[in-house]
């Protein structure tokens, strides 16, 4: 990052949140999830799939986790009332999980019954390293029962290429991503040469495997060594999928999609937008910086 983007990021704290929710728009369907359904039908007409995620994370009490866990159940049902094509995204601190092991996977569980009873999936998100060994507990016991959950593993992780061959007997539906979390050197790759390395190693370990395989990127370099990949070993489009965050890169998913290939998008909805939407422009310094110019625009709004 360049020092004035560096300095930017810095300084959106101090930018008043109206002007952060207008370009936040592009990362996020809305408050509701009417906004979500809206999005979701857009997508599909895109001949586009989508995972919908509710926004939220880090809770601190059980009554907060049982509010979240009736929210998720609304969006599986309104996925199937409205005939969507989309799974649903959890995150399990949403869920209760630094509160207590057994209560989140109590919740996990009665979402990923009704999903099932729904013919539908529930992919887990993988958060920051203090979660990945409960995530992944939680993740096996659930596969030992169900055939409807994924998890997400994280390329910039060194320990991703264990957990991968750890899960490769239980032949798991799994989202390989870059990761966002700040992870000290000591367990996480920093530079992006090596993140991607990791990133194509880990892929071509999933590709050869009775995994279901979510590729999920909007790196140029790791999307071309997937479409690689897939031709080399002759994949047919039921064993893996490309995802990508809604608003980052739609051109880029309109190609993948127009090659033929099943694409996935992250739609994320809530009132906890605000963080979610800091952590995007983290990611993408160029769109902080048509927030901080907004700022000195006075028709912007």
């Amino acid at each position: 990052m360049n020092p004035l983007n560096e300095l930017i990021v810095r300084t959106l704290p101090l930018v008043p949140r109206r002007i952060v929710r207008h370009f936040a728009s592009r990362y996020i369907a809305g408050e509701k999830i009417e906004d979500a359904i809206q999005t979701v039908k857009k997508l599909n007409e895109q001949k586009k799939l989508a995972t919908i995620d509710v926004l939220g994370e880090n809770i601190t009490t059980e009554t907060e986790a049982t509010e979240a866990l009736k929210t998720y159940k609304l969006v599986l049902k309104t996925i199937k009332d409205f005939n969507l094509d989309s799974d649903l995204s959890i995150k399990l601190t949403q869920l209760g999980l630094k509160l207590d092991f057994e209560f989140c996977y109590a919740n996990v569980e009665e979402l990923v019954k009704l999903a099932k009873e729904y013919n539908n999936i529930v992919e887990i998100d993988m958060e920051d390293s203090s979660t990945t060994d409960a995530t992944l507990e939680i993740y096996r016991r659930l596969k030992s029962k169900f055939d409807n959950v994924g998890v997400a593993i994280q390329a910039y992780l060194k320990r991703s290429e264990e957990d991968i061959k750890s899960l490769l007997p239980l032949k798991p539906r799994i989202r390989l991503c870059k990761g966002i979390y700040i992870e000290p050197e000591t367990i996480a790759y920093k530079k992006k040469e090596l993140i991607n390395h990791n990133f194509k190693h880990l892929l071509n370990l999933l590709l050869q495997s009775d995994a279901y395989t979510c590729i999920a990127t909007h790196d140029d370099e790791l999307i071309n060594e997937a479409y690689h990949l897939i031709r080399k070993y002759d994949l047919k489009n039921e064993r893996f999928e490309f995802q990508m965050l809604l608003g980052v890169r739609p051109e880029l998913g309109n190609k993948i999609v127009s090659d033929g290939y099943k694409l996935r998008i992250y739609v994320p909805f809530g009132e906890k937008w605000y963080a979610y939407s800091m952590r995007r422009f983290r990611e993408n310094p160029q769109i902080a910086g048509y927030v901080f110019k907004a700022i000195f625009t006075r028709n912007s709004f």
